[in-house]
């Protein structure tokens, strides 16, 4: 514990910073945390009635926090016998003037001692502390932690956490074909390795153990500054930061005190800088070279590295990320052949043929009323071919494919995921330790507590026992559950209200461009309308994408859930829910609304008693919906996952150190180093707020690949595309532009598994739902097996269009000056409806009825196929590795043979002792009591502490 204070001239010696940005002024002491905060001194430098826990020293240049001794009066430490600083008591000094003390010097005084207090019993629990000078009226300062030895044993006992033991065995490969294969991929994918260091014996694996300091002799301890890594050592302080308390508003733990503003920020440092001239290489540099940089867009991520760097759940992250990318390989040159089959058979197309046939000339009804004249079908000839791009037989094939492709990505990731907590030591992470992990109450529901038993005035704060039994209940909650229904109603209405907004706009639209005297503009309405509407939609998608996420963080707060794991499931549920209808309801629309209730010729469905419900095109809504989807899907990526990506966090950067500059006065700090420390460097970064935006980005992409991939089979090249460029744009950000996240133990993705597995579920039916009524696959099949007179495809056209009698049009919207009224006494529309000869005119047809009956038939089997295929998938790929499932079982046989040697080892030295000193003191007149104390001896190591031969042990 550092118990000195050095001021004035004996600041001097140690004036200097530590070289590496990385220690303390002593430059041996590690940094393993940082608390940064703001301060503001007061015009007087002692007012009465709130002393100064410590003499200001005008050329002070480092100020250590002794372990104790600071309290309202002023404290000086003394040099005492034995190199100690002790805390004594002085006098307030004479003339101190008495002012009054402002609102804003008040609330500084108050986090002041806040602060004080705070880092006093960080002292006090072990840590050691070395504070910046504050030498400004005004500024930002930092205080550095560091966990000593004793800390850092204590706490890993305490945590439970894995340290490699001195015991290594050996890893079995698996034999035969998959060796040797294993073998040839791996010399075929070397270039593509990144750069990092391997371990030396990869088929060696250390056997790891939870720590403990009664057993320290089984670890292989070399050097116990580096036994503990980086990471661990900033894990554990995290923790004890979050566990010490301050009696001021009762706040437990650094997250009460950052919400309440008394600190500015907590975060551990990065390992120095991540690019440079110098050969000094370190873990951060390593990463940007190896894996932070598009130009190594080729190679794999190095994940034991991002995993011993970041911690477990952002390695696990970006594991999935890795595999996802992967996956999406097979399915991009699946989705190519199915797009060049469309592209190939174009030409052979009957139905697109006789679309195009001028000769056939099929008189179509007018697209709206009075304005607009009757036309020939051939001039959709260009949508009807582009339709078959996409709408042929092979896109029912595609959608199998897909579904299947989820299950096997699902399945290939519970495998992955096993493998690495194997060699990542989670497969024995213990329940006890996520609990522990877990159960700090958040600062927001410490708050609404205290608030509670002040209200209820029935239980005092000081009785510690009573206040861990209080907590919230349905009751307290139920105001936050009443919003948060209401308002996630009223978010989904608002989605809802956009879209049939846009439908109004495309409506309105096209009925006044069918006015223009332009032919030009007349001929081209609906590409026009399409385009126009997609973009005004992707524009409303992006603006209420932030708006959702924004909303669902405090509709989740104000629920005031107690653990942050619950708050981040929470979260997660109610973005996702809002987000996902946000994205994919304008979809949905064109998919199976758009075109279904717009009536017939005659009869038609108007919205605001003008304007007709719009169709879909001649070629069918398939066409519109591919265009909708890629749109949207190209926008999102494009313009959300990159664009806001790069750009929001250095605006957020750039506005913070304006705002910094703008508020810290120009004062000339004597004591400040020239070059930045490493705790500057970070403090100006982006803090880390979560995986949760990473990993919505992705869902929402994957639900864009599985979900309608039947209307657009070049879905999965796309997303590939943009996740190369994603996998290294998260990795430059993780690297270079946020504050190392404090790593975190998890054992698997969490929520997100159930959300990509409902996804996947979800898409077997949605697909089975657009090619059974979106595309004309069935209709199709239908007339090829049962009205076609020869078996093909010949007269389609024709078999789809009803016949419609002009004459029966309503008064008023028959098409003014056209010049073909006189000729036309039938026109066609697209529909399976009885003709205006038939008693029943204009009523379904039968072929209606039988083609109906026969897309319910298709989503059933369909449905029923895929998803038995899916668990049959499931259940011939085992969740475990078969050698990763014996691994594990070796290595408790291992370590329970590693642990009965060290103990029959122990037995026979504590054995051997005794007998020497039997030996030693047979003969003699205090050999009686020799051998008593030497068996009291052994009878208190029997019951718990070795402590004494532990290290006889270590020498032998």
């Amino acid at each position: 514990i550092i118990n000195n204070y050095l001021g004035g001239t004996q600041g001097g010696a140690v004036d200097k910073a530590s070289p590496s940005g990385m220690h303390f002024r002593d430059s041996k002491r590690k940094v393993d945390y940082v608390l940064a905060y703001h301060y503001r001194k007061r015009l007087a430098r002692h007012p009465a009635g709130a002393g100064s826990p410590e003499p200001t020293h005008e050329s002070a240049s480092l100020a250590l926090v002794s372990n104790g001794g600071t309290g309202k009066g002023c404290a000086e430490l003394q040099r005492q016998d034995g190199g100690q600083y002790a805390p004594q008591e002085q006098p307030r000094p004479l003339g101190v003037e008495v002012i009054e003390l402002g609102p804003l010097d008040t609330l500084e005084e108050e986090k002041r001692l806040q602060r004080e207090e705070y880092e006093r019993n960080l002292v006090e629990v072990g840590l050691e502390i070395e504070k910046d000078p504050e030498n400004k009226s005004q500024g930002l300062s930092f205080v550095r932690i560091h966990a000593p030895w004793q800390v850092l044993s204590r706490e890993a006992e305490l945590l439970k956490i894995k340290m490699p033991t001195k015991k290594m065995y050996e890893i079995t490969e698996e034999g035969g074909i998959l060796k040797t294969l294993n073998e040839i991929w791996c010399k075929l994918t070397k270039p593509l390795q990144p750069q990092v260091p391997q371990q030396e014996n990869t088929n060696m694996k250390s056997l790891s153990y939870p720590f403990s300091r009664e057993k320290i002799y089984l670890y292989n301890i070399k050097d116990k500054d580096t036994f503990f890594d980086n990471a661990t050592r900033s894990r554990i302080v995290r923790e004890i930061l979050k566990r010490v308390s301050t009696k001021a508003r009762n706040s437990t733990g650094i997250g009460t005190l950052i919400a309440n503003h008394v600190y500015d920020a907590a975060y551990p440092l990065h390992d120095g800088e991540y690019e440079g001239q110098n050969d000094d290489m370190n873990e951060r540099k390593l990463l940007y070279r190896e894996w932070a940089r598009y130009g190594v867009f080729y190679k794999f991520q190095p994940i034991d590295l991002i995993r011993k760097y970041f911690g477990e759940k952002i390695g696990l992250y970006f594991a999935w990320l890795g595999l996802y990318t992967e996956f999406l390989i097979p399915s991009s040159v699946v989705g190519i052949i199915v797009f060049l089959y469309g592209c190939i058979t174009i030409e052979g197309d009957i139905p697109s043929k006789e679309m195009c046939d001028q000769h056939n000339a099929f008189t179509m009804c007018p697209l709206c009323d009075k304005f607009c004249d009757y036309w020939n079908l051939s001039s959709a000839c260009a949508t009807a071919r582009a339709s078959h791009l996409f709408d042929n037989p092979a896109t029912v094939f595609f959608s199998i494919f897909m579904a299947l492709w989820a299950t096997m990505f699902l399945e290939q990731w519970k495998r992955l995921q096993m493998r690495l907590s194997y060699f990542w030591d989670l497969t024995g992470l213990e329940e006890e330790e996520v609990s522990f992990l877990s159960e700090h109450p958040r600062p927001e529901y410490e708050t609404k507590l205290l608030q509670k038993k002040l209200k209820n005035k029935s239980i005092t704060t000081e009785n510690s026992n009573e206040d861990e039994k209080e907590k919230l209940t349905w009751s307290d909650r139920m105001p936050g559950y009443a919003a948060n229904f209401g308002l996630i109603l009223f978010m989904i209405m608002l989605t809802f209200s956009a879209v049939f907004g846009v439908i109004v706009y495309r409506i309105t639209t096209a009925a006044a461009l069918s006015f223009s005297t332009n032919e030009t503009t007349r001929s081209n309405v609906r590409v026009t309308v399409t385009a126009t509407a997609v973009i005004i939609n992707l524009v409303v998608i992006l603006i209420l994408d932030e708006i959702y996420g924004a909303v669902a963080k405090w509709l989740t707060e104000i629920e005031v859930p107690k653990t942050e794991k619950t708050f981040e499931e929470r979260l997660i549920l109610k973005a996702f829910l809002l987000k996902f209808v946000n994205s994919y309801a304008p979809i949905f629309y064109v998919a199976f609304f758009k075109g279904r209730f717009v009536g017939r010729p005659g009869h038609y469905v108007y919205v605001f008693e003008g304007y007709r419900m719009e169709e879909c095109a001649p070629g069918g809504c398939l066409m519109e919906l591919c265009i909708q989807l890629s749109i949207i899907m190209l926008g999102k990526q494009l313009i959300q996952n990159n664009l806001f990506e790069i750009g929001i966090p250095k605006l957020k950067k750039l506005f913070r150190k304006l705002k910094d500059e703008r508020t810290e006065p120009k004062e000339m700090d004597t004591n400040q180093s020239k070059d930045p420390q490493q705790w500057d460097l970070d403090y100006i970064l982006e803090p880390f707020t979560g995986l949760t935006p990473e990993y919505m980005e992705m869902i929402i992409q994957f639900g864009f690949v599985t979900l309608f991939v039947a209307s657009f089979p070049l879905a999965p090249l796309f997303a590939l595309l943009n996740n190369i460029i994603e996998v290294r744009l998260d990795a430059k950000k993780f690297v270079t532009e946020l504050r190392r996240p404090d790593t975190v133990r998890a054992k698997d993705i969490g929520i997100w598994y159930n959300i990509l597995s409902g996804i996947g579920k979800l898409s077997v039916i949605i697909n089975a739902f657009v090619i059974a009524v979106t595309s004309d696959f069935i209709p199709r099949l239908m007339y090829q097996y049962a009205y076609s007179q020869n078996g093909t495809m010949h007269g389609f056209i024709n078999h789809t269009l009803s016949y419609f009698n002009v004459s029966h049009l309503k008064a008023g919207t028959q098409p003014e000056n056209s010049p073909f009224a006189q000729d036309v006494l039938f026109c066609r529309f697209k529909d399976y409806r009885e003709p205006p000869w038939s008693q029943n005119q204009y009523e379904f047809s039968k072929q209606y009825w039988a083609v109906l009956s026969a897309r319910l038939a298709f989503v059933i089997l369909f449905q029923n196929l895929v998803m038995f295929l899916s668990v049959l998938v499931d259940w011939i790929i085992p969740d475990i590795p078969k050698d990763i499932s014996e691994q594990i079982k070796k290595e408790k046989s291992v370590l329970l043979d590693f642990f009965l040697k060290e103990e029959h080892e122990k037995l026979k030295l504590i054995e051997s002792f005794i007998a020497r000193d039997k030996q030693k003191h047979k003969s003699g007149t205090k050999g009686e009591r020799i051998r008593a104390a030497s068996f009291c001896q052994f009878n208190r190591c029997q019951k718990g502490s070795f402590a004494s031969f532990s290290s006889q042990h270590t020498e032998v």
